[in-house]
């Protein structure tokens, strides 16, 4: 970060935004760049209020891409996701799958390429002080002194964002980071409750939401139509997880049709696709290259075929054991 370069152990340190004789690094905020977030010609979206053009697909690092076995090959996804213009990269604390660490297969690439990548990783503890420390861990496990966006990891209900919000929780420890420049934004990720969702993006000052799409609950959950809608009318950055899921309830549908819905919806920026071999990823780019958004007919026809899925009441991630990114 040039002539502002502080450490991540000096940042974490740092318990809350009170600490007014150190949050005056105000200036470390200049130090971001999108300078060099090239999108190599694919389609962009500005992310909400944060100003930040996105390619319409970020690259999920979750379960799927640490169970690539070939070490060699995986990192050479993250690199010609890179050189084809796919530089938004999501991962979190807890993405794994046996011994394999998402943070830490990206870091072995984000430590020469950091400037050209927008990378986002979540906190999922709600313990003020296990926090910090996977902070900070998150930071040298990538190998970077900074993100570009910091999550809350899975808001579950209302009552869980009553944790992450009460006074010295979660939610002023990112607020803190924000401040201090060790993130740029802050946002939250939710599969399980429309209404602590919708609350999160309506009562607090967050930058971004990434809700899981396609599905509500038999008791009347709706995400597109309520978390969705708040994040809106707070003009933050909408992204949207599980879009190719349908496909695991609904014989027939084409996970390249359910990316175009996806990307065809009012007030979606883009969509986390899980990349598990260089075959999804060329095509993702190949489909992203000649898109266009869907009529208003083809995306009818599509929420006919996806009705069997919204009445799922089984899907993986609305079950209690259920953690976003440790499951192939």
């Amino acid at each position: 970060m040039g002539q502002k370069n502080i450490s991540r152990r000096k940042f974490i340190k740092i318990t809350s935004a009170t600490t007014a004789g150190m949050a005056l690094e105000t200036n470390l905020l200049n130090a971001f760049s999108s300078d060099r977030l090239d999108p190599k010609g694919l389609p962009t979206r500005t992310l909400g209020n944060t100003g930040v053009k996105i390619p319409l697909i970020a690259v999920g690092t979750g379960s799927r891409y640490c169970a690539m076995k070939d070490e060699d090959e995986a990192l050479d996804l993250l690199s010609y996701a890179l050189d084809n213009g796919l530089y938004y990269w999501d991962t979190a604390y807890i993405y794994a799958y046996g011994s394999v660490i998402s943070e830490e297969r990206l870091g072995k690439i984000i430590k020469d390429r950091r400037k050209e990548i927008f990378i986002s990783t979540k906190c999922s503890t709600r313990d003020p002080e296990e926090a910090k420390k996977s902070i900070e861990e998150s930071l040298t496990r990538l190998q970077t002194d900074h993100v570009d966006i910091l999550k809350v990891h899975s808001i579950e209900d209302l009552d869980d964002l009553k944790e992450i919000t009460k006074k010295g929780g979660l939610y002023d420890i990112l607020l803190s980071m924000k401040e201090q420049g060790v993130t740029r934004f802050i946002g939250f990720s939710g599969h399980n409750s429309d209404q602590a969702m919708a609350k999160a993006a309506l009562d607090y000052n967050f930058d971004t939401m990434l809700v899981a799409l396609n599905h509500y609950s038999g008791d009347g959950d709706k995400f597109e139509e309520l978390a969705v809608s708040a994040a809106t009318k707070k003009n933050m950055g909408v992204m949207v997880m599980k879009v190719i899921r349908p496909r695991e309830t609904v014989v027939g549908l084409s996970a390249h049709d359910l990316i175009k819905y996806a990307l065809s919806l009012k007030n979606v920026n883009g969509a986390v696709i899980g990349m598990d071999s260089m075959k999804v990823l060329k095509e993702s780019i190949d489909l992203l290259r000649t898109f266009k958004p869907l009529t208003e007919e083809r995306m009818n026809e599509l929420r006919m075929s996806l009705a069997p899925f919204y009445k799922n009441r089984n899907l993986d991630w609305m079950q209690t054991d259920y953690h976003d990114g440790l499951w192939v």
